[in-house]
Formats: C-alpha cells, sequence, structure tokens
C-alpha cells in the first residue's frame, strides 16, 4: 500500500490513532522526530489497542534522513491547506508517500517547496481552518485504498 509520513507529531492519541488506521489498510507508517511524546507511552497504546505491535512503523530522526532513504521525486505528496489541489485530483499508487504536519502548525512551507506540485488537500468549508490530523490521514488513506484495492488480495470482500 501507501506510506504515511508524519512530520513532527504533537498528540499522542492522533498517532496512535493513525497506527491503527495504517494496521488496517497495509499502510507503513514514517515518523519524522522531534515529537514530545514516547511511542509506547500509554496514550499511544489506547488509541492504537493491540494493533500497535503489528505496524510497519519506521523513525526517523530527522527529514533529511528519511529523504536520505526515499529521495525526494513525484511520488512525495503534501497534505495542506495551503493549496487548491484536491486529493480527489491525485491518482494515488502504491509505494507513495503522503505527510502530514504537526496538529498545531501543519508542514513547514521549506519542506513542501521541495516539490510544489505534490501539494494536497481536503476540501472544507471556508469557515473552518483544517480537521484533525488522524481523520485527515484517514480520509487520504481510503482515497488510496479505494484507488489501488484490486492490486491487494488482503481485503475482505
Amino acid at each position: 500500500m501507501v506510506n504515511i509520513v508524519l512530520v513532527s507529531p504533537k498528540i499522542p492519541q492522533n498517532t496512535g490513532t493513525i497506527g491503527r488506521t495504517c494496521v488496517s489498510t497495509g499502510a507503513t507508517l514514517h515518523i519524522v522526530k522531534p515529537i514530545p511524546f514516547e511511542l509506547d507511552e500509554k496514550r499511544i497504546r489506547r488509541a492504537g489497542l493491540d494493533y500497535w505491535p503489528k505496524l510497519d512503523l519506521h523513525v526517523w530522526e530527522s527529514i533529511e534522513d528519511f529523504w536520505t532513504a526515499h529521495p525526494m521525486d513525484d511520488r512525495h505528496f503534501f497534505a495542506t491547506t495551503k493549496t487548491t489541489q484536491s486529493y480527489f485530483e491525485v491518482e494515488f499508487l502504491p509505494g507513495d508517500f503522503i505527510y502530514f504536519g504537526s496538529e498545531d502548525t501543519g508542514l513547514p512551507e521549506g519542506l513542501m517547496a521541495r516539490r510544489e506540485t505534490g501539494k494536497i488537500t481536503i476540501p472544507m468549508r471556508k469557515e473552518f481552518r483544517s480537521l484533525n490530523q488522524s481523520n485527515a490521514v484517514s480520509i487520504v488513506l481510503y482515497e488510496a485504498v479505494r484507488q489501488n484495492i484490486a492490486l491487494t488480495d488482503s481485503w475482505r470482500d
């Protein structure tokens, strides 16, 4: 499936929920430090339930370390409110990387400048600023699943 990249997440419960969603879809979760919590703390375990140990999880010390292992190309997408390109307009492929920023500040502009055409957004009413991080990940991840479900045999009928 795809790769979800959390850049400096701040809320352990969101991270636990995202991990659980990744397990249920077959996605890999990448977490880029710094993070202000331990990945084995109770709040993550509670949100991730017994799925967390089954998670394909990779933790990176920095975004540069992540990019050394996964060089930037046209299969890296940045979820942000700072674009008009909807995630509906993207054809997701297995192996894609979809980035989400911290709950309070989103993705840094400098990071997204690495690939301007890779910015995607979730349409929402104008008076709202953003969605909960775990909800946003679920929305975009399940679109990638919808587009690629025929490529896997591990899904229930």
